[in-house]
Parts: structure tokens; sequence; C-alpha cells
């Protein structure tokens, strides 16, 4: 059994390895995407307790889906620490660099990982039939149609690691955590992304998750927990959440 403090620190070690693998590289015609996607393992410390501490153990060999993966870091580890089978899925036009980081490093690292190009806000078809698990982090704001993404994926996926912005209050500051509520940001709000789209109450997740096929296993909020609201760069708040399917 290989406990979350030890699957951290190998986490920690694979992320620096990586990035001077990038660093080497160096490639002119795209650029990595910026942000450090390897920190959700510190999110993912904090989220898991108890007998869930063990879930990656359950997790080993598996066929894996990293959903809007950016580079698909994540998804690489997993494949070099269980020996995950993994499809890294994103969409060009909203990739960072057109998928095209993905693919240099399965090239790079002699890797079995496969990289698929699906728009989530068509009718779409993921490659495998099941999956042990699928990581969904910091995508759900960016789709147009996030109930009709998460009844899908309960109904292919056991275990679902979510994460994404959600808000205490509006704008003008009025209360929303408590409704199951979600507010549609204008194209100029959240950072000037016209990819932003719904930032959920809590309770309005919860009952996202509930509505869509998904029981809560674990569930924490990081980052601005004062009045935080979607419009704002300095008042993000993050839920994490690990789900498991009622349709198993």
């Amino acid at each position: 059994m290989t406990d979350f403090d030890t699957l951290r620190e190998h986490a920690l070690a694979f992320r620096e390895d990586l990035l001077a693998r990038k660093d080497k590289l160096a490639p002119a015609e795209f650029d990595w995407y910026p942000y450090d996607t390897m920190a959700n393992i510190f999110h993912l410390d904090r989220l898991l307790s108890g007998p869930q501490r063990s879930v990656f153990d359950t997790l080993a060999g598996s066929r894996i889906a990293d959903i809007g993966a950016a580079d698909g870091d994540f998804g690489f580890f997993l494949e070099h620490e269980l020996g995950c089978r993994v499809d890294v899925i994103d969409n060009p036009p909203t990739n960072f660099n057109g998928l095209r980081a993905a693919r240099r490093l399965v090239e790079e690292l002699s890797s079995s990982v496969q990289v698929h190009e699906i728009d989530l806000d068509s009718q779409f078809a993921l490659p495998a039939e099941r999956y042990g698990a699928v990581f969904f982090l910091g995508l759900l704001y960016h789709l147009k149609n996030p109930f009709y993404v998460l009844e899908a994926l309960a109904r292919r996926a056991d275990l679902c690691f979510l994460s994404t912005r959600v808000a205490r209050q509006a704008p003008d500051g009025t209360p929303l955590r408590d409704q199951p509520v979600a507010y549609l940001l204008d194209p100029v709000e959240a950072n000037n992304d016209a990819t932003n789209f719904w930032i959920f109450s809590e309770t309005g997740l919860k009952r996202l998750f509930e509505r869509t096929g998904w029981e809560i296993v674990e569930f924490v909020t990081v980052g601005c927990e004062e009045g935080s609201e979607p419009a704002r760069p300095d008042r993000d708040e993050r839920a994490f959440a690990l789900l498991r399917s009622r349709n198993i």
C-alpha cells in the first residue's frame, strides 16, 4: 500500500524532473502551459482523509482520463508512478498550446499516454467505455453545459477528482453560498477570459453533483474563504472534491 505522503513526494520529484526536461527542450513552435498543474497534489493532500488516503492504490494499472489536462503533466505522472493507462483529453482551440505540448511529451518520455482532441461542449464520445477515475481539475467553469458533461462522466467513471471555482457572494455582495445557484460571468470578468462561464455557489455545486449521479466522498475549499466572489481575481475560492459514481 502506498500512503499519500509517499505519493505526494514522488509527484514533487516527478514535477522537478519534468520541469527540467521542459526547460531543456525549449520548443520554438509553442509555449508550455505557464501554470503549475502538478501543484494540485497539495490540494489533493488536503482533500483526502482517513481511508481515502490510499485511494490511489485502487487506481494502479487502471484506465484514467485526465480531462482539461493542459500539457498533461499529471496524467504522465500517473502512468509513471502507478502504471495507469492514460487518456489526455482536451479541446485544441481552448488548450493553451493546441495540445502540441502533450504530444511532444509523449515523444520525450517514450510514453504510452494517448492524446485525444474532444470538445466537451459537443455531444462527445470518450475513448474508453469505463474509467477507474477521471481527473477534472479546473475545467468545470469553462464548460457551457456542466450538467450534461458531469452526467455523461458518471456513466463512464467510478471516481472523479474535481476542482472548480466557487463563490460565497455575487459581485454586489448578495449572499450565494447557501443557495443552489450559479453565476454566469460576463466575458470581461474573471481575468477577462471569455471561456469562463459558470461559477457555482458551494450549495449549487453540491446539488449539481447529486443530480448528475455523483456521491460526494470528500469535499474542501481553498483560497479566499471570506467573501469570495466570481469576478475578482483576489476573491478566488476553489472547491476540490472526490466523487463516486452512483451508476457503478
